[in-house]
């Protein structure tokens, strides 16, 4: 009954609008104006703000003081927010009608002179203005139209009018990957770009999403990873490249799953899984310091309390795979398989039945260390079977050179000493596709017969990356326009 009224009453405002929309048109006023120069947004003139200037500047109405024949209005732009003055006698009847067809939410242009109020509010005093855009809906209900979580992901744009924190948060992640960027840049690592459709998809386990090409009568698939392009590039010369941009996996959707997701992968000719774990390291705490500027990472609950603090200060953690599961469960790796799937019910961890036994250990590896461990830590030493990409450990060959940084109860990171013997390679990856032949990649399988130097690699989720840095619970919330099920008919 509530929603009914309340789209009854969002009908009746958007038919006023209309109407006003109209009534605008027959005074000869364009309600959808053209181009606007300013002298200035908003946040820039409230900066240099000083009594007297005359300024121009542009934005969306989003509060409105009615005090009859004057009326105070806050205009807002992507920099900030200024009060604006306007009286009838100083702009004219004419002027005045057309001001009051306006409604929060539209878009003017005003050329106005600076003042402050009694107050010591910065105002502009408003000589003439003109109407840019005409708004049809109302604007979300800045207390309870965006308590819908919801409606805050299908429809972002409203979420970042009435929610100043989201937008903030969406400000950090851009900046966020701009650092990144410019970290890597100034020490010699060339950004690139590689196939996002694939024919084969290859780089990591996972579903792809698969299309067709018409031209080419071939069937495609939208990149998994671009691991293996990357290494092409090695073969072919580049010593550090990065690629920072978008993955596609047709797997489930969970608070830190998207099918869309925004990936870094480096790789670094002559280094190793070490190496890059240094490299990791100073790069996070370098971004963290520069755009959230702090260490110390404050996780929030919905009431606003804080439930625990990340420390990222250095140096980080390091320890094995092997001792952190010991740590955890003693004795674990002298349990026989079926003796550990005795054990797992015990744990409380849930086990499928089709499961290898390094899946099992791998299984309580996730659910007893990972998502219990918030500060970093770099679990080393990897089960070769977990990575198929990866240098043999010269010690211990049942393990892999590989580093997992989790942070946050999550894998941010993994990094590898990258295998570049093409006749393991090989082997490695016709285990993984499990005999089926046309599914490997034999253009890579042949680059890395041409050579390609030993390398450190690494792969960072940029959301999760995000979402630890800003304190967000779920990826929807760091993702612009997160995918979504399609809404049932009402």
């Amino acid at each position: 009954m509530f929603k009914e009224k309340n789209m009854e009453e969002t009908h009746t405002l958007i038919e006023t609008r209309r109407q006003k929309m109209l009534a605008l048109k027959e005074k000869g006023v364009a309600p959808y104006g053209r181009r606007f120069d300013i002298s200035g947004a908003i946040g820039e003139v409230v900066g240099r703000f000083a009594e007297g200037n005359c300024e121009r500047i542009a934005g969306r109405i989003t509060a409105h003081r009615d005090m009859g024949k004057s009326h105070f209005l806050d205009l807002t732009d992507s920099t900030g927010r200024i009060q604006i003055f306007i009286h009838a006698k100083e702009v004219g009847p004419e002027a005045f009608e057309i001001f009051q067809l306006l409604d929060l939410g539209d878009f003017i242009g005003i050329e106005g002179e600076a003042f402050t109020t009694r107050t010591g509010e910065k105002t502009l005093r408003v000589r003439n203005f003109t109407v840019l855009s005409k708004a049809l809906r109302p604007m979300p209900d800045k207390w309870h139209g965006l308590a819908d979580v919801e409606t805050r992901y299908r429809q972002r744009y409203l979420d970042l009018i009435a929610n100043p924190a989201s937008r903030e948060l969406f400000r950090q992640r851009i900046a966020i990957v701009r650092e990144i960027r410019r970290f890597l840049e100034t020490r010699g690592f060339l950004e690139v770009e590689t196939p996002m459709m694939q024919a084969i998809a290859g780089g990591a386990a996972a579903q792809p999403f698969k299309t067709h090409h018409n031209a080419l009568n071939m069937d495609l698939y939208l990149r998994i990873a671009p691991e293996l392009y990357l290494k092409r590039l090695l073969v072919g010369g580049f010593d550090k490249v990065f690629e920072l941009n978008r993955n596609f996996r047709n797997e489930g959707i969970s608070r830190r799953h998207n099918p869309e997701f925004t990936m870094l992968e480096a790789y670094w000719a002559y280094a190793d899984f070490e190496v890059m774990a240094d490299l990791v390291e100073e790069m996070i705490t370098h971004v963290a310091q520069s755009v959230i500027g702090t260490l110390e990472i404050e996780h929030r609950n919905a009431e606003g309390e804080v439930v625990r603090t990340i420390n990222l200060a250095r140096p980080w953690r390091r320890a094995t795979y092997h001792e952190l599961i010991e740590a955890r469960v003693p004795g674990w790796f002298a349990l026989t398989p079926e003796q550990r799937r005795e054990r797992c019910a015990g744990l409380g961890v849930e086990l499928s039945p089709e499961m290898a036994d390094f899946e099992v250990t791998q299984h309580v590896f996730e659910k007893l260390v990972e998502e219990k461990t918030f500060d970093p830590c770099f679990v080393t030493h990897v089960p070769a079977e977990l990575v198929p990409l990866a240098k043999a450990n010269v010690e211990n060959p049942h393990c892999v050179d590989v580093y997992e940084l989790i942070i946050n109860g999550q894998e941010i990171s993994p990094g590898y000493s990258e295998l570049n013997d093409p006749v393991v390679q090989r082997e490695r990856l016709e285990h993984q596709v499990g005999g089926e032949q046309q599914n490997l990649d034999e253009d890579f399988l042949t680059a890395l017969e041409h050579g390609m130097p030993p390398a450190g690699g690494i792969g960072i989720g940029i959301d999760r990356l995000v979402m630890m840095l800003t304190g967000a619970e779920s990826i929807r919330d760091v993702v612009l326009f997160p995918h979504m099920k399609a809404r049932a008919n009402a």
